[in-house]
């Protein structure tokens, strides 16, 4: 599907795009991809050991339309993973995620329609249903902005879905490098905001081939939600530090005890699939009748039960020690 195609990563030198870019670089034979993103130093960095033939490194923001514009000539396919995604960041400057997420999407999706893209698939978060920070409220708007955008088409091609998954395992701002950090610097106790948080749990492969399989999966206008295991923080602690005390700090402004992927409110559009849920849009498009439960794949899905939620503290499956401990190795090798 990606073979002679020429592919753009918005937020490209972020943990996402090194590994969506190693994962083409391996499987397909691209023609271009395009690295898009506004820090100089981080492309450097990642031109030292991703630097094919096929590689293009594009300075810009995503705040910047005709910069966009100008990216994505000739670009087949669009992963948008830019975002200012720190929760208390956001908290504190709410005005500079607001440009980025929102405004960002916005432009985008005017780029992408311009250029006549084929597809875009929008990174999103578990933060963005039933959000209560800055950060998921800028990301389900943006959510809601991809989504609507197959009707801003008309009988135009390009197609827009979204992904939306739990935290990234290993991530660069995440908790398991800080945890990993605060012990080898010695500390003697780890910090925990709350003992019954939990979290959706995801590696960043996993990630990768979840986006990768839903350009194939997508019809316009769906939001992917992965099935996936949930952590509570407190066994991350005793994983990774079984003989460290925890330290209780509380939680951070902006923050849930627990994530929800598909909220209560969203059960009569959402529908399950073997590995993934998929909730359906709210609005119909201009002359398209989608049969979501029937996706590109011939995969078919089935409606799930009203008030249904997937909630990471109330999943079937929570990581045990040992399982932690085995997706650290993994993720090492």
């Amino acid at each position: 599907m990606f073979n002679n195609k020429n592919i753009l990563i918005t937020g490209g030198t972020g943990s996402f795009g090194h590994q969506f870019t190693r994962t083409l670089l391996k499987n397909y034979k691209p023609r271009r991809i395009i690295i898009f993103s506004r820090d100089e130093q981080k492309q450097y960095e990642m031109q030292q050991h991703l630097n094919d033939d096929c590689m293009r490194y594009f300075i810009g923001d995503v705040r910047d339309a005709d910069r966009l514009n100008q990216g994505m000539r000739n670009v087949d396919f669009v992963i948008h993973a830019a975002a200012l995604k720190q929760v208390p960041a956001a908290e504190y400057n709410p005005m500079e995620c607001i440009k980025t997420n929102i405004y960002g999407a916005e432009n985008v999706i005017k780029a992408a329609i311009d250029q006549n893209v084929s597809r875009v698939i929008a990174l999103s978060t578990d933060k963005a249903a039933n959000p209560i920070n800055l950060y998921g409220a800028t990301k389900l708007a943006s959510d809601k902005l991809f989504v609507a955008a197959n009707n801003m088409v008309g009988l135009g091609e390009t197609r827009f879905a979204v992904v939306r998954y739990g935290n990234v395992v290993g991530s660069r701002g995440s908790i398991v490098p800080l945890f990993k950090k605060l012990i080898e610097e010695g500390v003697e106790s780890l910090p925990i905001t709350h003992e019954k948080m939990t979290r959706f749990w995801i590696t960043l492969q996993q990630g990768v081939d979840f986006v990768l399989k839903n350009f194939a999966r997508m019809q316009g206008g769906e939001i992917f939600v992965p099935k996936l295991p949930s952590v509570k923080i407190i066994d991350l602690a005793e994983a990774y530090a079984p003989n460290l005390p925890i330290n209780i700090i509380g939680i951070r402004p902006g923050e849930k005890l627990n994530e929800i992927m598909c909220p209560g409110d969203d059960s009569h559009l959402t529908i399950e699939f073997d590995k993934h849920y998929l909730i359906c849009p709210t609005i119909k498009f201009y002359k398209a009748e989608n049969d979501f439960q029937v996706n590109n794949l011939n995969e078919i899905g089935k409606s799930v039960k009203q008030g249904f939620e997937y909630n990471s503290g109330t999943n079937t499956h929570f990581l045990n020690l040992e399982e932690i401990r085995a997706m650290d190795v993994q993720l090492s090798l």
